[in-house]
């Protein structure tokens, strides 16, 4: 089976479809694997699943971790929602930029945003699960949060009045985070190499 890659934004956040077997009885397809993801420069250890549902119009985020910085691996299971990152690694030449794109259980692509970006998501069927993989353990006391609608950011969302914790309703802004010493914890590094829109997989 191989993977596709659809389109790579802000230099390092990879949309990507894997090949998907479907007949009369169903489908089939390898959401993750260890050496394809590696031949692509993608990700290939993660060490957290996790599996969140909301109902229409909920927004959660924007979300990162920053001790240790942490990398999500992200899909759409059930329903459609808009999914989005947004780059705050300092020194990054997109930093502050933000690229969204509407996933679903249909397209089944999956979107990979690297340590360094926040993640958010809109739910837009009346129900959506989305499930995403982690490269570091979740740490309560080194996550940290932007507000969804910072309009320095400047997110166009689905949605005019979103469905919001109180944790996400009161999350401080861009300029807010960057003056706490550890914004420090996200800097960006030139990569070494980098996916490419045309590349796949190889068959078995």
């Amino acid at each position: 089976m191989r993977t596709q890659i659809h389109e790579v934004a802000l230099g390092d956040v990879v949309v990507f479809v894997p090949e998907i077997f479907e007949d009369a009885r169903g489908f089939f397809y390898e959401s993750f694997r260890s050496d394809r993801f590696a031949a692509l420069g993608l990700p290939d250890h993660f060490v957290q699943d996790n599996h969140s549902g909301s109902r229409r119009h909920v927004v959660r985020g924007l979300h990162f971790q920053w001790d240790p910085p942490m990398g999500k691996l992200m899909r759409v299971t059930h329903g459609e929602a808009f999914l989005v990152a947004v780059d705050l690694r300092l020194g990054s030449p997109t930093f502050g930029r933000w690229h969204g794109a509407v996933v679903s259980e249909r397209d089944r692509r999956q979107i990979w945003a690297p340590a360094g970006f926040a993640r958010g998501f809109c739910a837009l069927s009346d129900w959506a699960e989305i499930q995403y993989k982690c490269t570091a353990l979740y740490n309560p006391r080194g996550e940290g949060g932007i507000r969804w609608d910072d309009p320095e950011i400047g997110i166009e969302w689905p949605v005019a009045r979103p469905i919001l914790s109180d944790k996400d309703r009161d999350a401080p802004s861009l300029r807010e985070w960057l003056a706490r010493p550890e914004a420090q914890a996200l800097r960006w590094t030139a990569p070494q190499a980098r996916v490419a829109p045309a590349m796949e997989g190889a068959r078995p």
